[in-house]
């Protein structure tokens, strides 16, 4: 793929839409291009994050650890942001996510997206409206499933 591709792709995200296309060149350079085999894991649980991922094919699972194993709270797919908590705010991962089909993505340092955040603050915004869209969805889950086990 070429880096025109790249940035066509990285245009295409919400995340990204709103930056001059100058700087999603500068972005695509920068990020390095990984690919994941069914099975593998992105990041893992526990461990500090030390860049997000850009998922620009293939399929995620968002696990998190139980006492019962691992509990999938989340399946991301193509142009979804996966990572990015924990270069947000200096804590280790939250979750393990592991690639369900081969998985390609753009992997950006924690560097370079924070410079982008200071660069663009309507980048900050768009990931601070993702997050409080999976709290929304997180918290519904949880009171669906506090609600089911309260019935029993």
């Amino acid at each position: 793929m070429s880096l025109n591709e790249e940035v066509e792709i990285l245009r295409n995200i919400p995340l990204f839409a709103n930056i001059e296309p100058s700087k999603l060149k500068l972005l695509a350079f920068t990020s390095e291009r990984l690919t994941f085999r069914k099975g593998q894991d992105l990041c893992v649980q526990g461990e500090m994050g030390d860049a997000a991922f850009i998922i620009i094919d293939g399929a995620v699972d968002v696990l998190v650890n139980t006492d019962d194993g691992p509990l999938s709270v989340a399946k991301m797919g193509k142009n979804d942001v996966v990572g990015e908590i924990s270069i947000l705010t200096d804590v280790p991962r939250t979750a393990t996510v592991r690639a369900t089909s081969d998985v390609t993505v753009l992997r950006i340092s924690k560097d370079l997206f924070l410079r982008l955040m200071r660069e663009f603050p309507q980048m900050a915004v768009e990931i601070m409206r993702e997050l409080a869209r999976r709290l929304d969805k997180t918290t519904a889950d949880l009171t669906r499933a506090l609600a089911a086990d309260g019935s029993n």
